[in-house]
């Protein structure tokens, strides 16, 4: 699939200047790219990396391609250089960094009362319940009753890595991504600090062999089918510290709110760069 202008052009790539291809089953990212290109003002805006993302995360995607396609013997250089650093994140991943346990809430003599949001729950509580969602998930339908560890300990600021049995795993499944899911995935996973939930907002919506294919519909279909882990759930994800913090604190304007529409437009694009007409379903399981 092609992308063309109204004056009958043709999108290309701003280095090698290849026409820009896209695959037939993603006519959402052809109209999202479409619509990116329609609201620029001048042709300078299209030199400008901020002004093009989308168009800028398909270009990763293809170059991740092109590279693959010329270097069959080996590991690509590209892809060597994406799992590497994914893998560093993982080892810091924002989802298993959790705030200290408070005291008995019973006791006030601290404060930890005035520390509850609405619901009564701590910032803690709050961040174990959406890395538990997250890792079942992950450990049902993905890597199976593969073990992964908070990377905080108590009152810690070092992060301890991984089981090494779970960074061979997870290596192992980065590296066969298909180019558009290995893009994706890098930047969902630094838009949000956590590789695990970029996987989880990969896998949901992928239609490449990331996607987790469901025996039946009665498992994801009806009323009581959990609801799917979008963009705006997995921004949600990544930043229970920053929402807890701004709602005790206040927000700073022209930083908290930048970040809290960046984020969610970066997930986003994640979800329109891997999903399309391919996809098989997905089976989300029960209870996650």
């Amino acid at each position: 699939m092609q992308v063309q202008f109204d004056d009958l052009r043709l999108l290309r790539h701003p280095t090698t200047k290849a026409i820009v291809r896209l695959p037939l089953s993603k006519p959402g990212l052809a109209h999202g790219l479409a619509m990116e290109w329609d609201s620029l003002t001048s042709a300078q805006d299209a030199t400008k990396q901020h002004k093009v993302p989308l168009m800028s995360l398909v270009c990763r995607a293809l170059d991740i391609a092109a590279d693959d396609a010329a270097d069959t013997t080996s590991m690509p250089p590209i892809r060597t250089e994406i799992v590497t650093r994914l893998l560093h994140c993982l080892d810091t991943d924002a989802l298993l960094c959790w705030a200290p346990a408070p005291p008995d809430p019973k006791v006030d003599e601290n404060g930890y009362l005035s520390k509850l949001n609405d619901a009564g729950y701590s910032l803690r509580e709050l961040q174990e319940e959406s890395a538990r969602r997250t890792v079942k998930y992950l450990t049902s339908c993905v890597w199976p009753n593969l073990p992964i560890v908070p990377v905080l300990d108590e009152y810690s600021i070092i992060p301890r890595k991984q089981p090494e049995v779970t960074r061979q795993v997870i290596q192992g499944w980065i590296t066969n991504l298909d180019p558009w899911e290995l893009a994706a995935l890098e930047t969902a996973t630094y838009a949000g600090k956590s590789l695990l939930v970029a996987a989880h907002l990969i896998v949901e919506w992928s239609e490449g062999g990331a996607g987790v294919f469901m025996p039946t519909p009665e498992q994801y279909a009806g009323p009581l089918a959990p609801p799917r882990f979008d963009a705006e759930a997995a921004a949600r994800a990544t930043s229970i510290e920053v929402t807890w913090q701004t709602a005790n604190w206040g927000e700073v304007e022209d930083t908290h709110d930048v970040d809290h529409e960046d984020v969610r437009r970066k997930m986003g694009s994640a979800v329109l760069l891997v999903s399309g007409t391919n996809a098989p379903g997905i089976w989300r399981g029960e209870d996650v």
